[in-house]
């Protein structure tokens, strides 16, 4: 994989997403919440869970995909439950179809109490490399 580019670019880096756990079937990552993700209100930003829901899903889906090729967002639905101030935040990517030209994945992000925060679902197309 070292061709690959890197599993985090810029944006998610200064996010702060560390990413737990990559497999073909599941991708992990914590955050904190703070200030810094902040929308006028005091809560944290709807797209910084949009953030970790693409991120997570693009890094399971190369996981997944492997050599074959690249992948690329090309819908990202992500719904919010539970207003987040601070805190760490856990957030988990798991497949809902895998195909030959795109993929679903589901990614869930859950408080330090295990509540549900935020639940997204973002749908790649798979790249292949040229024969």
């Amino acid at each position: 994989m070292e061709s690959r580019a890197p599993l985090l670019g810029p944006f998610a880096q200064w996010l702060g997403l560390r990413i737990t756990e990559v497999g073909s079937d599941r991708v992990g990552a914590e955050w904190e919440a703070g200030e810094h993700l902040h929308q006028p209100y005091g809560l944290v930003n709807g797209g910084a869970h949009c953030t970790v829901v693409e991120t997570l899903a693009s890094v399971a889906g190369m996981a997944w995909f492997g050599d074959k090729g690249d992948v690329v967002g090309i819908s990202n639905q992500t719904d919010f439950y539970r207003p987040v101030r601070s805190g760490t935040m856990a957030s988990t990517a798991t497949p809902v179809h895998r195909g030959r030209s795109q993929q679903v994945w589901l990614v869930e992000t859950h408080d330090g109490d295990g509540r549900l925060v935020a639940r997204g679902q973002v749908r790649l197309q798979n790249l292949p490399h040229a024969p």
